[in-house]
Parts: C-alpha cells; sequence; structure tokens
C-alpha cells in the first residue's frame, strides 16, 4: 500500500534526487527540462520515488518528486516523467535502487555511430562498472527509441548486458542504474567517461 512510504520517506527521496539532479545539470547532460530519475523506497508492492515532469532539473526541491507504482503510474504527488515506466522497469528487471536518464551529447553522438553496440576494452574505467581493465571486451547496448515505454523496456531487456549497467537509447540519451543513487551516479559518469573517449577518438580508415 502507498501509505508504508511516508511523506517524510517521500521528502527525503525527493532532496537526495534533487541533489542529484543538480549535480547532472552542472555538467551539461540535462539541459532545459530534459533527463529523469529516480530511487526505489519500497519493494513489495514496488514503489520509486520519480522526478517531476517539466521542471528544470537544475532547480529541484524535495518537493518536486513523485510516488509511482511498478507501472509507472502516480500514487502520490504530482505528475511524473513520462519515462517513469520505464525506470520501474529496470528497476524490476535489475533488482536496481536507483536510475538514471540524461540526454549527454556523446551518448546520441556514439549511438548514431555505433547503431549495433559501443564496445570497451583495454581501460580502466572499465573497472568503474565492475569490470576488468583488460583483456575483456563488453557492450553498451543501443536500442531503438519508442514513446511506447512498453517497447522500450522489451527492447531495453531484450538487449541488456548484464556485465554493463546502461543502455543507450539511439537519439535520445542513456539510461544507467546502480544499486543505489551514489552508485547509479558513479556509472552514469563511468560510462559518458566512456562514451566521450570513443567519440574522441578517430575512426579507423575503412
Amino acid at each position: 500500500m502507498s501509505s508504508e512510504i511516508s511523506d517524510l520517506d517521500l521528502e527525503e527521496a525527493g532532496a537526495q534526487l534533487a541533489a542529484e539532479s543538480a549535480r547532472f545539470a552542472s555538467f551539461g547532460w540535462m539541459r532545459g527540462t530534459s533527463g529523469n530519475l529516480s530511487v526505489v523506497v519500497g519493494r513489495d508492492p514496488l514503489r520509486l520515488a520519480v522526478t517531476a515532469s517539466g521542471h528544470d532539473k537544475g532547480e529541484l526541491t524535495a518537493d518536486d518528486v513523485v510516488l509511482v507504482d511498478g507501472a509507472g503510474a502516480a500514487v502520490r504527488g504530482g505528475k511524473p516523467s513520462a519515462e517513469a515506466e520505464l525506470h520501474a522497469r529496470v528497476a524490476a528487471l535489475t533488482g536496481a535502487g536507483a536510475v538514471v536518464h540524461v540526454h549527454t551529447v556523446a551518448s546520441v553522438a556514439m549511438g548514431r555511430r555505433a547503431p549495433g553496440g559501443i564496445v570497451f576494452s583495454d581501460v580502466e574505467m572499465l573497472k568503474g562498472v565492475g569490470q576488468p581493465a583488460h583483456d575483456v571486451e563488453v557492450t553498451l547496448p543501443v536500442i531503438a527509441n519508442s514513446q511506447d515505454m512498453k517497447v522500450l523496456g522489451d527492447r531495453l531487456e531484450a538487449a541488456r548486458d548484464a556485465r554493463m549497467p546502461a543502455v543507450v537509447v539511439a537519439g535520445h540519451g542513456l539510461y544507467v542504474w546502480g544499486a543505489d543513487a551514489r552508485q547509479a551516479r558513479h556509472h552514469t559518469e563511468v560510462v559518458e567517461w566512456l562514451l566521450e573517449l570513443e567519440l574522441s577518438t578517430p575512426r579507423e580508415a575503412s
């Protein structure tokens, strides 16, 4: 029941999301009102606190949060992000405690350059997503965009690689997750660094 999540719980989650949003916005990853974040505040049934729709992510307050259910529908608060359903799907699918969605130039550009997936290898920053720095290739999946969150969720589920806590949505941006908001932040920063590295690396002549 939604009553299991107190107003204080939701306010604390909102403050955490506001702080994380301000950090990402300061990097230019959530321009305008783009992007959205969530944290899981209950598992049985699944409940997430999600950033409210239509707000400047650099100016959020603890009140700019909506409690949603496992289908992404609002349980308490205002209007959640249109992508709340996908956040809930990721949390249920991966067991993540937090989900980050940012609109970075590198993710969109690399999604165009490598629509079949972006392969990383032999770089120390892979340790930041729990992978060896050498002797292994890790692929960041790229999936086609859709305005239907169920379709997008199905594509994410089919494409995801358990070794990479992220996926690029072509022409849209980056979804990343972690055990909690702090780990999701770290994963986001690491994956974005890897994307920027690939983007800055000249393509080999064919």
